[in-house]
């Protein structure tokens, strides 16, 4: 400012005031770095205001005509400013001329801020004119009046921004380009060219509002089409000259970096559109490329690239729908191969080895889909499906569809039988976890039920179970992957043992009541296990059998006290069931006398050498009155053993055939299993099994039938079928000429009735 200050103008002449407002302006506008004086700066405000207010107190009482001099004359001043921003901004364009390129955003940027900054000055100088006159005139839809900081911004984007934005847009890019490139920029500048381009959006129907349309068409835009054209340029010759796996780094690095630079010198605004062109360009034109390679990585386990490419794909439309396909293909291939490597075995594999084999493809895969593919649900469902499949068909399913719940139930049974290998119960516990993974592919739920309910029976009554938490808990994952209904009768076979255990104590306290000490001594020590017929899935013996006196006095002596406590009741013995131990007390040279761990039809035939040292075929068989197909079978036992000899007559059994004690007997152990369930036995066991999985799908099938025609009344043939696939499928996968069979059945026990058009209707 200079040392004199201008006299004062008077208040009514318009010219003496704008010479006098136009000379501190200029100070403002150009020496605003020297510092304000105050009292000039007052003095001017002081002007503008009595300018403004002059003809208010001469016209005081001419009305309408007070205010129209008050409107004429704020218009004139702000007229004049205008002009003056315009000849100002047209010598600043002059000297832009000498610069370009960084020389020119720096002179841009300067004169941006040098602008605005007085422009802040000057509005506060006619704040007064932006009160009363803009106000006025905004109010009554003038077009085109601002107040004095906006009509600043609006000068500078008409007369100096609209002649220069094309030069400095191209020294931006040119500055990201070379950024792009690796080199390193001053990014602030790109910052406040940005930060100007925002601040010229002005809302031509709210100058108090601004948009980001300046922004948008004279900075985004050209922007945009630069950062497509650098990258489709970059990415086809990157792809011409390098693997597919460093063009995925490649392109995850670039999308990084773009994502960067909306936080560095962006605005936020850009992000939407400079990510879609990003990946459209990287991504999306390549993706053919990219999924071509998917099978390649998969093969050769490439789980880091995999998951590179998860991601770009991920993030464009439908980009992974051609990859879940080929993915769930890879795994059927790769689960039916892993079991094809057990056929080959032979037929005799263990069932661990069956289950080991598939579910060492699914945790392969597992793993896969949560690490590369983000644990994705399509990914997930598509893992699915391809385990359904092979879980269910594969080479040695072709014989029969429910091969595969037989063995998981077996290796089950296997898994909780006393002796099990996973000996710490953490580790227990995780196999059945995994068991219930197979078990969630399974199809023939129902089949995995009967055999895993047969085998349970006999871990319960041979006590052989490795815990009883461990089948309590196996038990509830099964009822909470099907329901209470599922596992019911398995609930309803340990409350038996429960039962009885408390039975056997309360025949314990009995027998000390009603026996002598000599029937104490010659008392076999016996436990009975009392089962419900309906619950437990067991048969009575396929073979007649004469008990031993032993045995045959204490079963009678349990009777007696069970019947005198359940009076009405029937006790079915299911020989074939029970075991015992006996000692060895006639072999020579044992220091401690063998016991022998058998069932009761062994004891059977062993006891009957208490009396004799030989006895021939039809003996044993007289005594014992077991059918051939039960007595050969444990004789080949003992004789492999060596605890019985056969005679000179050889061994195969003929009525004639002696069989002698053994009194030489020796073995390793003290204890000797000999109750060792026969192949043929398994076999026949497994046979009767699936008969009843036959039987009870006919009723399962039924039930649903007349279920669902009790509630619908009547409905065409083809939705009960449908209906009723709905509703079994869970528990096995029904065959529709099964349906259709039961049907008829229905039909013939009128249940139902066919009526035309193909409708069946429900008899009530």
């Amino acid at each position: 400012m200079p040392p004199t200050m201008p006299q004062a103008p008077h208040k009514d002449d318009l010219d003496e005031t704008w010479s006098f407002l136009e000379s501190g302006i200029n100070s403002v506008m150009h020496k605003l770095e020297e510092g304000v004086d105050m009292k000039h700066y007052m003095a001017l405000y002081t002007a503008v205001h009595n300018f403004c207010t002059s003809q208010k107190a001469v016209a005081s009482n001419q009305g309408l005509q007070a205010h129209r001099g008050a409107h004429l004359l704020g218009e004139e001043l702000y007229k004049l400013l205008g002009e003056y921003l315009s000849r100002h901004l047209s010598e600043v364009h002059e000297k832009s001329l000498a610069h370009s390129e960084e020389a020119l955003l720096a002179f841009y940027i300067r004169e941006w801020t040098r602008y605005t900054t007085a422009a802040k000055y000057v509005n506060h100088l006619f704040s007064y004119l932006n009160r009363h006159w803009v106000k006025r005139e905004i109010d009554e839809g003038k077009k085109n009046v601002y107040d004095v900081y906006t009509l600043h911004l609006v000068k500078w984007k008409d007369d100096f921004f609209e002649n220069l934005h094309a030069k400095v847009m191209d020294a931006v890019l040119n500055l990201i380009e070379k950024q792009r490139n690796g080199e390193t920029i001053e990014q602030s500048q790109i910052k406040s060219i940005v930060d100007s381009f925002v601040s010229l959006g002005l809302d031509e129907n709210d100058s108090k509002k601004s948009t980001l349309e300046v922004y948008r068409h004279y900075f985004q835009r050209p922007f945009i089409d630069a950062t497509r054209k650098y990258y489709e340029n970059e990415s086809r010759q990157f792809v011409a000259e390098n693997s597919v796996v460093e063009y995925m780094k490649k392109a995850e690095a670039r999308l990084e970096e773009e994502k960067a630079r909306v936080g560095l010198y962006l605005h936020s605004d850009v992000t939407k559109s400079l990510t879609e062109t990003c990946l459209d360009v990287l991504v999306t034109a390549h993706s053919t490329l990219l999924r071509d390679e998917f099978q390649i990585l998969l093969d050769n386990e490439r789980q880091d690239d995999l998951a590179r490419m998860y991601r770009l794909l991920s993030r464009i439309k439908e980009g992974l729908d051609p990859l879940r396909s080929t993915f769930e293909n890879h795994v059927r291939k790769a689960g039916l191969a892993a079991i094809e490597k057990v056929a080959s075995e032979g037929e005799n594999f263990e069932p661990k080895l069956y289950v080991d084999a598939l579910l060492q493809v699914h945790t392969r895969y597992q793993n896969l889909v949560d690490e590369a593919f983000n644990g994705e649900s399509e990914f997930v469902r598509s893992l699915d499906n391809a385990c359904r499949e092979f879980v269910n068909r594969n080479r040695i399913c072709k014989s029969t569809t429910t091969k595969s719940p037989e063995l998981l139930a077996k290796y089950t049974d296997s898994l909780l039988k006393k002796g099990s290998k996973a000996a710490e119960e953490s580790e227990l516990e995780e196999m059945l976890v995994q068991i219930m993974t197979v078990f969630k592919y399974i199809e023939d739920k129902d089949v995995f039920q009967k055999f895993y309910s047969k085998m349970l029976a006999k871990r319960l009554v041979h006590v052989s179970s490795v815990s009883d938490d461990a089948e309590t808990s196996m038990i509830s994952k099964l009822k909470e992957a099907c329901g209470f209904e599922y596992t019911n009768k398995l609930q309803r076979m340990f409350q038996d043992i429960q039962i009885s255990k408390d039975l056997n104590a309360n025949y314990k306290v009995y027998q000390e009541k009603v026996l002598d000490d000599d029937d104490r001594r010659r008392m076999v020590d016996a436990h009975f296990q009392v089962l419900g017929t309906g619950m437990w899935p067991l048969n009575p013996p396929n073979t007649a059998f004469s008990a031993p006196p032993e045995v045959t006095k204490s079963a009678e002596r349990f009777q007696k006290f069970y019947f005198d406590k359940h009076n009405g009741r029937k006790l079915t013995w299911l020989w074939q069931l029970c075991k015992g131990e006996v000692k060895a007390n006639y072999i020579k040279n044992a220091k401690v006398p063998y016991t022998f761990q058998v069932s009761t039809f062994q004891m059977g035939i062993l006891l009957l050498f208490n009396e004799t040292d030989t006895l021939s075929y039809s003996d044993i068989q007289k005594a014992t009155t077991l059918a051939p197909e039960v007595l050969d079978p444990n004789l080949a036992i003992f004789l492999k053993a060596k605890v019985l000899l056969a005679g000179p007559d050889g061994a195969k059994p003929e009525p004639t055939t002696t069989y002698n004690l053994n009194y030489n007997f020796k073995n390793k152990k003290v204890k000797v299993n000999l109750n060792i369930q026969i192949k043929s036995e398994q076999k026949v066991e497994s046979d009767d099994t699936h008969k009843t999985i036959e039987e009870d799908r006919k009723l399962l099938l039924q039930s649903a039938i007349v279920r669902v025609m009790k509630s619908r009344k009547k409905m065409k043939h083809v939705q009960l079928v449908q209906e009723v696939i709905q509703q079994v499928k869970s528990r096995f996968p029904p065959k529709v000429p099964d349906i259709k069979k039961n049907i008829e059945a229905l039909m013939e026990k009128d249940y139902i009735e066919r009526l035309e058009g193909d409708e069946v209707s429900y008899i009530a």
